[in-house]
């Protein structure tokens, strides 16, 4: 079993930047591809970033591309997502995600069998 806890979502402007962070229980963490999805009010909850298993490969959604950055400390048990330029349009609640062990990092929510409780991202113009 792995458990997510969130943190580090808020209020911000337009252009701020924000870190979140999602701490994980559990001594197979290292071998766990993570990722951070997010859902906006009334839209479908979609990936936002990812990073494999060994932290060599990461993927994201094209409109975060430049902006954000996702890693992991496989030390302290954490990923993380650094959120640069914020937009309105990245307002969402963010969850933090992790595969079973040895899985393949993917982009559908469907290939993540741990989620976290999610952290609220509010950005205003």
């Amino acid at each position: 079993q792995v458990q997510l806890v969130e943190s580090g979502g808020g209020l911000v402007q337009a252009g701020d930047s924000l870190r979140l962070s999602c701490s994980a229980s559990g001594r197979t963490f290292s071998s766990r591809a993570l990722g951070w999805f997010r859902q906006a009010p009334g839209k479908e909850r979609e990936f936002v970033a990812g990073i494999t298993w060994s932290g060599k490969t990461t993927d994201y959604l094209d409109s975060v591309k430049g902006r954000f950055t996702v890693s992991r400390d496989n030390t302290n048990n954490t990923v993380y997502l650094q959120m640069n330029s914020l937009k309105p349009e990245d307002t969402a609640v963010y969850y933090c995600v992790a595969t079973n062990p040895f899985s393949s990092l993917k982009r559908s929510a469907s290939g993540y069998a741990y989620w976290g409780q999610g952290t609220q991202v509010t950005v205003s113009s």
